[in-house]
């Protein structure tokens, strides 16, 4: 069995250390030993992107896999008409590009930091090559590969199986910290939000006021929201609506 690479002495607080620390919340990598995560850390770089930049564009070569350590990253492709449709957002601990770079592919589609954000950069070209030496590391990514693969089922089910109600609120239920004790803030705009869950913003915006009619969230400032009864709104996000909503 392929053993990773001899560790090396290395400074406490350096760009080697910080990206160690984001590779170890990455949930893509869960799977991987300590030594291996320290492996990718020894290859990889920070970057920052500040609002509004772009990380890369689709039909870009691809640069590597990106693992979010701070911020939010949105990642969309745009339609003939000019739309936006938002693929998912990566957020601390999430990664993207990762398909293109084990299959050696362009990017599939844009990437653009809707905060300022930092990432850690695992070259696309030195990802492959420690793919292919070490297929000890092929089969621990696999293990981190088959939670993602679990996520987009879960993103078609959503798309497929539920109706505008249940997309909002399930993802609700997703976004919620506290599970209902405390308000949260939405990450992302509501446009953003909206898209990502294949809804028109205006359905987004009647959808959300529904649920805070029956009293199954309240609707404060902004991006804030609070939920009251999770277990009705479990109900919603399963298609079994409430009496209010019949």
């Amino acid at each position: 069995m392929a053993q990773p690479p001899t560790a090396r002495h290395e400074r406490r607080g350096s760009p080697e250390s910080a990206a160690r620390d984001t590779l170890r919340k990455c949930r893509l990598l869960n799977g991987l030993s300590d030594e291996w995560v320290d492996v990718l850390a020894r290859e990889a770089v920070l970057r920052h992107f500040r609002k509004g930049q772009t990380v890369f564009r689709q039909g870009d070569e691809c640069p590597g896999m990106y693992c979010v350590g701070s911020g939010l990253v949105r990642v969309y492709k745009v339609a003939s008409s000019g739309k936006d449709l938002v693929l998912h957002f990566a957020e601390p601990g999430a990664t993207f590009a990762e398909v293109a770079v084990m299959g050696s592919l362009p990017c599939p589609a844009h990437a653009e930091a809707i905060e300022d954000t930092t990432c850690v950069l695992l070259p696309a070209e030195r990802a492959r090559q420690l793919l292919r030496q070490h297929h000890e590391l092929c089969l621990q990514l696999l293990t981190g590969m088959s939670q993602w693969v679990r996520q987009l089922v879960g993103l078609l089910e959503d798309v497929v199986l539920r109706d505008a109600t249940g997309r909002v609120a399930r993802h609700l239920l997703a976004a919620d910290p506290s599970a209902g004790r405390e308000p949260f803030l939405l990450p992302m705009l509501k446009k953003d939000l909206a898209s990502h869950l294949n809804l028109t913003s205006e359905t987004l915006s009647r959808t959300l006021r529904r649920l805070a009619d029956a009293g199954l969230i309240e609707l404060g400032a902004a991006q804030q929201i609070r939920i009251v009864d999770a277990a009705t709104l479990g109900d919603v996000a399963d298609g079994l609506p409430p009496a209010e909503f019949e």
